[in-house]
């Protein structure tokens, strides 16, 4: 398995033993060693799966490096977070993924109404497997628990993934301040409920 790790907040460091690993295209900004970069087209989910996220628009362009030594990558200066799957599913949104291991498979979630009212569109990227994955936001990333005594409610601008049984539910609060423009500016939430993580940034959209 390859060895990810944070250079600086917003670095990240993988090291490559004749491995591959799989990263967003145009992320890499230094390596040493010997390095291959390549197009990915099908990433981590097969034709099926490329063909699925062609259709749905959940596009990511990734590029896959291979070879012997170190390589660096950022993301327009975004802090950078490392989260380890143990054969669980990751949600995250595309845009804050920045790299992965080459085992793990990808795939596309319907996001409902979330992806329609945030403007990230209907669907949403998984990844699954054992291995590792560096996902970016602005700002640290923050890790807050679900329970089955204590759901969470999000803002949608601000949610990047989640790990574990969670159901999502969207609440829109419309009420009649919201009609005549005095409402808090928060009328639709992300309401997580059952047993995980829940991942956001500390700042909108």
């Amino acid at each position: 398995m390859t060895s990810f790790r944070k250079n600086t907040d917003r670095l990240l460091e993988v090291n490559l033993q004749s491995e591959k690993v799989l990263a967003v295209a145009g992320s890499m900004v230094a390596y040493t060693g010997t390095m291959k970069f390549e197009k990915s087209i099908l990433g981590g989910e097969g034709l099926f799966g490329a063909l699925k996220r062609k259709v749905t628009n959940e596009g990511i362009g990734l590029m896959q490096v291979t070879g012997t030594g170190t390589v660096y990558f950022a993301n327009n200066a975004a802090e950078v977070a490392i989260l380890s799957l143990a054969g669980d599913k990751l949600f995250i949104e595309s845009s804050n993924l920045l790299a992965f291991d080459a085992s793990l498979k990808t795939n596309t979630a319907f996001a409902g109404l979330r992806g329609a009212v945030s403007g990230q569109g209907l669907f949403t990227t998984t990844v699954e497997g054992v291995g590792q994955v560096a996902a970016v936001s602005r700002g640290n990333l923050i890790a807050l628990e679900v329970s089955p005594n204590h759901s969470l409610q999000v803002d949608p601008d601000a949610f990047i993934g989640y790990q574990g049984s969670i159901k999502q539910e969207f609440i829109l609060d419309v009420n009649w301040r919201t009609m005549v423009g005095e409402a808090s500016g928060e009328s639709y939430q992300l309401k997580f409920s059952g047993q995980g993580v829940v991942y956001i940034q500390p700042a909108e959209r």
